[in-house]
């Protein structure tokens, strides 16, 4: 019975229960301190980041990278370059949850290759965090750093993962737009996930040799950009060029996507750097701030070298200096100083500018192969340089905060430091050689059952004949004119020559 009330509203103090108010209404169910869905180990701050940092890293590629490519290239290959994107996204998901990610970072099969199995059980799932193999020992058997446990459950750091796995592939999908036979990138994808990314993240990151080793990748300038960017020309090699038409006149066919699309890309790298560390703390900040410092700096130099040789900045010139910073600081994010990040920011916009525009157009190898969107110089050669950077800047404190390996630190710092400039590049010849050899080895496989290049029929054509749908409802620039689809109010005979040089933009009546 509840307490009478007066006029006041307040209890009436002459009821014989006035002193037995009913108490206050307890907290809700999700607040509560001791429930099986909050475990002594959880804390809920590292949680609510890491499924943050996830997030915002799956939102660079879907929708982000599915922007860019679609508005970076031309209008007749804008659905095909989304979708390559979006399905390689759905599929990385599926294949990773049934078998990759125990393969990346499950138990020891190999010194450089995990056993794989199903991360899809409750028991698995819900448990406290860990990658099995992390445990770093001294040479005399000791342990050095015990295993890495974040302080969450394993299905946060199964998706984190996955979002890495699924940027690598749609970025190495950079490389070969525009002509890949869209049914043979549907077997890719799943191949070179398992026999590719699995086996460098399991080597860098799952507790194999390289990171025994204590090579330096702290958020995948090896597992993801220098591999997507050497399988990327390798693919590129192997499918084939694009029409001679198409590489000669290539321009997006919408600039303000494409920068929507790179925005989300750069805003994203804060979750791909920042949830590094697998926990909120200062080793993320760190890397947070120093990933944006790095990126502008890179892509104010490229722009910056855009006007000192072609007199002009160019905005697709801007975001491939804002994508080469990206991933320049991305192998040392949490482990340099904001000077330093400065430094290889300024060397991102640079070496990557030279390669791409005076070596390339030197080179007879670079010439003879179609990397569409140039992921070899901005991935591979960025991803190359700062992980080599990373061996000579790594700061020693910034290293002790989350690296296995006491006294780690760059050359510069000198103590030892020059041994690990010499483990960068070692790191980066096994991942530039296993990437060429298996990428070959799978689209050699592939072509024995699938054509790796479309038709030129299809080629000339674009979305139109790939998938039966455009992305504009404009008539022109390779689609097939079709009255009962484009209109036929005019005759034939009353249409002008178009003056552009791919494809009619409208039509001319003479009256």
């Amino acid at each position: 019975m509840a307490p009478c009330l007066n006029k006041s509203r307040r209890p009436c103090l002459s009821h014989p229960k006035a002193h037995t108010l009913e108490p206050a209404m307890a907290a809700p169910n999700a607040y509560g301190e001791h429930l099986p869905a909050v475990p002594g180990w959880l804390n809920k701050g590292d949680n609510a980041w890491q499924l943050t940092a996830a997030t915002l890293v799956g939102l660079q590629s879907m929708p982000g990278l599915v922007i860019l490519y679609a508005s970076i290239v031309k209008k007749k290959w804008a659905v095909n370059s989304a979708f390559m994107a979006l399905y390689a996204f759905a599929a990385v998901l599926i294949c990773w949850v049934l078998l990759c990610y125990r393969m990346a970072f499950g138990d020891e099969l190999l010194p450089f290759w995990g056993k794989g199995a199903p991360a899809l059980g409750q028991k698995f799932l819900i448990n406290q965090a860990k990658v099995p193999e992390s445990r770093h020992r001294y040479k005399d058997g000791k342990i050095e750093s015990d295993t890495v446990e974040p302080l969450y459950p394993m299905a946060s750091l199964v998706y984190f993962q996955f979002t890495f796995a699924a940027i690598t592939l749609i970025l190495l999908a950079g490389s070969v737009l525009g002509r890949m036979n869209i049914k043979a990138w549907m077997a890719f994808v799943p191949l070179w996930l398992i026999f590719s990314y699995t086996v460098g993240a399991f080597s860098l990151w799952g507790g194999g040799f390289l990171y025994h080793w204590g090579v330096i990748d702290y958020s995948g300038g090896y597992v993801i950009h220098l591999s997507s960017g050497i399988a990327g020309l390798t693919a590129a090699y192997w499918v084939g060029p694009r029409l001679k038409s198409d590489r000669e006149r290539f321009p997006p066919n919408n600039v303000l996507l494409m920068l929507a699309g790179a925005g989300l890309l750069w805003m994203g790298w804060s979750g791909f750097n920042g949830g590094a560390p697998y926990a909120a703390n200062v080793a993320a900040s760190i890397a947070v701030l120093n990933t944006n410092i790095c990126a502008a700096t890179s892509l104010l130099v490229w722009t910056c070298l855009d006007v000192i040789f072609f007199g002009k900045p160019s905005v697709i010139g801007a975001v491939q200096g804002m994508m080469t910073g990206l991933v320049c600081i991305t192998p040392g994010a949490g482990l340099v100083q904001s000077w330093a990040a400065i430094v290889m920011g300024i060397l991102s916009g640079s070496i990557p500018w030279v390669s791409m525009m005076v070596i390339h157009k030197k080179s007879s190898l670079l010439q003879k192969v179609d990397d569409t969107l140039g992921v070899f110089h901005t991935h591979a050669v960025a991803g190359l340089l700062g992980g080599l950077l990373t061996g000579l800047l790594a700061e020693p404190a910034l290293c002790r905060n989350i690296l296995p390996v006491t006294n780690t630190r760059g050359a510069f710092y000198g103590g030892g430091g020059g041994v690990q400039f010499l483990k960068q590049l070692v790191a980066a010849a096994f991942v530039i050689g296993w990437n060429l050899v298996s990428t070959t080895l799978i689209l050699l496989f592939i072509r024995l059952f699938i054509p790796l290049r479309m038709p030129d029929e299809q080629l000339m054509i674009g979305d139109d004949a790939v998938h039966g749908e455009e992305a504009y409802a404009l008539w022109g620039d390779g689609e097939k004119y079709d009255p009962t689809r484009h209109g036929a109010w005019h005759d034939s005979d009353d249409i002008a020559a178009s003056p552009y040089v791919n494809g009619a933009r409208g039509v001319t009546i003479n009256l």
